[in-house]
């Protein structure tokens, strides 16, 4: 498996790949109607994809990362080098969003790319890791304690105010 940051081109999202990831994004609807991200889960357009990557990598320090396997897009990772609020004093790397193709649940590459994204921020010196997992998704509360995540603390997403548990892993 290839984990890779997905570029601009001429300041653009490339349109192949946006339509890969888009179509990654529609086998998750059931994650998608827990968080709202989309206003119809079950009809994520290309266009709406690329409008949300676009806010993603507008906070400093944001990457999305591709997850590859024998050529085929797998997952897809949202990290950011800090957190998004400088007051928070919050010295960890997050991961802001790790989606794996819904056809493929079960087979291991949320295992695998979310061991790449630690392995990075690991060579980079992180000592660290955090992600918030929303509160209802029990399937993701239970896989990232499985990887050695603890909970930290109950808080509101940024964003939308979702109820969210915030876990860390030591690196």
């Amino acid at each position: 498996m290839i984990l890779q940051p997905l570029a601009p081109v001429d300041g653009a999202l490339p349109g192949p790949v946006l339509t890969e990831i888009a179509a990654l994004y529609a086998t998750n609807h059931a994650f998608f109607e827990l968080s709202g991200d989309f206003p119809d889960p079950r009809r994520i357009t290309v266009e709406q994809v690329a409008a949300a990557l676009a806010d993603e990598l507008a906070h400093e320090g944001a990457e999305v990362l591709l997850a590859r396997s024998a050529g085929r897009l797998v997952g897809v990772a949202v990290t950011l080098a800090h957190h998004p609020d400088p007051a928070a004093g919050d010295p960890d790397p997050w991961i802001g969003l790790l989606l794996i193709d819904a056809t493929a649940h079960r087979a291991g590459y949320g295992r695998a790319v979310a061991g790449l994204v630690e392995d990075r921020f690991r060579a980079a010196g992180r000592s660290g890791v955090r992600i918030a997992v929303l509160d209802g998704n029990a399937a993701a509360l239970a896989f990232w304690r499985s990887r050695g995540y603890t909970a930290l603390r109950h808080a509101r997403d940024r964003e939308h105010g979702r109820d969210c548990t915030v876990m860390r892993k030591a690196l």
